[in-house]
C-alpha cells in the first residue's frame, strides 16, 4: 500500500510517498481502508521532533532521531475492510471515524484502529469532512465541557477560534449555552460568525486585552500571548484553559510547553483556575460528538484538500499558520 513515511525528524521534505506493507488488525484491532484524514498541529509537532523537550517527556511517541512510528497521520474516516478476532463491534463494510491515537498511521490507504477508539461515521458527512473530526472536534469538547465545565450563559474568549479546535469550539460554546467571543484575523471574521460567534475581535485591529470585557472562560489556542495576559482578560474565578499547539518556528526547546510549565507553577498563587487540555483518542466522545453534528449543531469547516502523495505540502500549510479550519487529505 502507499503511505507517508518518516525515518528521520525534520522539515515536510524528509517526509516521503512509498509503498509499505498492508497493516494486519490484532485480535481487538480492525483494518480500515482509509478514504480520509485531516492534518493537525500534532503532525508537524511529530515530524519536526519539536520542542526537543517532548523527545525525554514522551519517549513512547518520540524517539531521538526520529518518531518511534514511521507513518504520520491519526484523524481517520473510512470503511471497515476486515477485523480481529476478537472484535464484536464492526463488520466489513462499516463506515467509521477514529483517531487512531499514538500509533499514528492515518496518512496510509489501510490503518489499523483499537475498535473501542472506532466510533460510526455521521451520516450527514462525507469521508473528507468526518476526517476532520476526531483530534480537533474532541479536543474542543474535553477542553470546554470537561476541563473548563462550562455552563449556560458564561461569557466565553477564544484565542485561535478559527484554527481546527477553535471552529469546533465556537460550535460547542454555542451548544452549550456560553456567549461566545471569538479571536481571529480580518480574513476570518465572516467565518467565525458563520459558525455561531456572538462577538468577534479582529486582533489587526483590536487587542481582547485592552479591552474591558472580563470572562468567565478563557480558552487559548495558540499559545502567543502570556499567562498574566490571558488571566487579565478572566474573572477572578474564571477558568483559563490552556491548549496552544504553537506555530513552527524551525525548533525549539520547550515551545508551547513552556506556557503550561509555568501555569503549573503559578496555580497556587492566582485566584483563576489554570487548566490544560488532555485529550486521549475516544470511540465514546466520537460517538457524543456525531449527535451533535447529526443534529446539526456541529458542522466540520474545512479550509482545503490534498491528495495523499501531497501530505508534505499539507503539513507546510498548516505548520505556518495560514490554514484556517480544517485541512483535509483524501485518499
Amino acid at each position: 500500500m502507499k503511505a507517508i513515511v518518516q525515518d528521520r525528524y525534520g522539515s515536510p521534505d524528509v517526509l516521503t510517498f512509498s509503498d509499505v506493507d498492508e497493516p494486519v488488525p490484532a485480535a481487538n484491532e480492525v483494518l480500515v481502508r482509509v478514504r480520509a484524514s485531516s492534518v493537525n498541529a500534532y503532525d508537524w509537532h511529530l515530524m519536526r521532533g519539536d520542542p526537543a523537550l517532548a523527545r525525554l517527556a514522551s519517549p513512547a511517541v518520540f524517539g531521538l532521531r526520529a518518531p518511534k512510528r514511521r507513518i504520520r497521520g491519526r484523524d481517520v474516516a473510512g470503511i471497515v475492510e476486515a477485523v480481529g478476532a476478537n472484535v464484536t463491534q464492526w463488520k466489513p463494510g462499516d463506515e467509521v471515524y477514529c483517531d487512531v491515537g499514538d500509533a499514528n498511521g492515518a496518512f496510509a490507504e489501510y490503518v489499523c484502529a483499537p475498535e473501542n477508539l472506532v466510533a460510526t461515521k455521521p451520516a450527514n458527512l462525507t469521508f473528507e469532512q468526518a476526517a476532520a473530526v476526531p483530534i480537533a472536534a474532541n479536543t474542543a469538547l474535553i477542553g470546554l465541557r470537561d476541563v473548563a465545565n462550562v455552563q449556560i450563559g458564561q461569557r466565553l474568549l477564544i484565542n485561535g477560534a478559527t484554527g481546527g479546535v477553535g471552529t469546533y469550539a465556537v460550535q460547542l460554546g454555542k451548544a452549550f449555552g456560553a456567549h461566545v467571543t471569538a479571536v481571529c484575523r480580518t480574513r476570518n471574521v465572516e467565518l467565525v460568525r458563520s459558525l455561531g460567534a456572538d462577538h468577534v475581535v479582529d486582533y489587526t485591529h483590536e487587542d481582547f486585552a485592552k479591552t474591558r470585557q472580563r470572562y468567565d472562560i478563557v480558552l487559548d489556542l495558540v499559545g502567543n500571548r502570556s499567562l498574566t495576559t490571558l488571566r487579565s482578560v478572566a474573572t477572578p474565578e474564571a477558568a483559563v484553559v490552556l491548549s496552544g499547539g504553537g506555530t513552527s518556528k524551525g525548533g525549539s526547546l520547550v515551545g508551547p510547553m513552556g506556557l503550561f510549565l509555568w501555569a503549573k507553577l503559578s496555580a497556587r498563587f492566582v485566584p483563576q483556575r489554570l487548566l490544560e487540555i488532555t485529550v486521549a483518542p475516544s470511540g465514546e466522545s466520537l460517538a457524543e460528538l456525531r449527535e451533535l453534528i447529526e443534529a446539526g449543531r456541529v458542522t466540520p469547516a474545512i479550509d482545503r484538500q490534498y491528495s495523499l502523495s501531497e501530505v508534505p505540502d499539507a503539513i507546510r500549510y498548516v505548520e505556518n499558520e495560514h490554514a484556517r479550519a480544517k485541512v483535509v487529505i483524501s485518499v
